[in-house]
């Protein structure tokens, strides 16, 4: 059965960032991820997710400016100075709050052959730092309609990138919310990209709701991702139509039916 991580940038939101590690635990889980830990020290991060007993399955570099429309640096060649303090400060936040896994957003950009070249430079830079650390790296599509112009925004073009670079440390984020808006076809897409993946995350669609509640079964997909041989942590990376709590019914009710999947 999938192991849930619940995403602290999406979910708990009715308590102060640091007060949601516990309520995820008090609530189920054994694991967390979110966007960006930057806003606190990294040891008092680190403190919050021992405190609940928690494991952390992954949090993004630094994207920029993400206020002010940033997503990313990698494939902006006239950001290397700012993407390369970034590699540093990820690391160091990875190494004190202990992260098994980095994402590495793209950034806001035409893929034309300077920002593939860019990003190709930049993904590999990462991968190099990032494993001397010994952390992984995982790279995202996302969808067109939620972050339009974004650089990664096709999963074929994904996969045949990360076989193309060969690089060991470099590795598939499925997101299969995204997936699902962006191509359609989640099974065969999902089975077909496997080898590739690295970490997986799951909303409905198309309101990125509690899996379960859209258009999609998500359950179906879930037990899937068992017949594969999928172990790492499912990043439940949505938001919840009320209360988190209150919509956190849809774990119990695949943990009940997943011997049917």
């Amino acid at each position: 059965m999938p192991r849930f991580a619940a995403n602290l940038s999406m979910m708990f939101n009715e308590l102060p960032f640091l007060e949601r590690f516990q309520a995820a635990a008090d609530a189920g889980f054994g694991a967390v991820e979110y966007l960006f830990p930057y806003e606190h020290p990294a040891q008092v991060v680190a403190e919050a997710l021992q405190s609940a007993g928690l494991e952390q399955a992954l949090f993004n570099m630094p994207p920029g400016n993400w206020g002010s429309g940033d997503r990313g640096l990698a494939a902006l060649p006239e950001r290397r100075d700012e993407f390369n303090a970034s590699i540093k400060t990820s690391v160091h936040y990875a190494k004190i709050i202990g992260t098994p896994l980095l994402h590495l957003m793209a950034g806001i950009a035409e893929r034309d052959a300077t920002s593939i070249a860019a990003y190709r430079d930049a993904v590999k830079r990462a991968g190099d730092a990032a494993g001397e650390a010994g952390i992984g790296l995982v790279v995202e599509p996302i969808n067109s309609r939620d972050m339009p112009g974004y650089f990664l925004n096709d999963f074929n073009w994904a996969a045949d990138f990360i076989n193309d670079l060969a690089h060991p440390n470099v590795r598939l984020q499925f997101d299969i919310y995204h997936c699902q808006i962006q191509h359609g076809d989640v099974q065969r897409t999902l089975e077909r990209l496997f080898p590739l993946t690295g970490h997986v995350q799951i909303a409905s669609v198309p309101l990125r709701h509690e899996p379960g509640s859209g258009e999609l079964n998500d359950f179906y997909v879930l037990g899937l991702l068992d017949k594969l041989g999928y172990h790492g942590y499912v990043g439940c990376e949505y938001r919840p139509a009320g209360s988190t709590t209150d919509g956190l019914g849809w774990m119990k009710a695949f943990s009940q039916d997943v011997d049917t999947l």
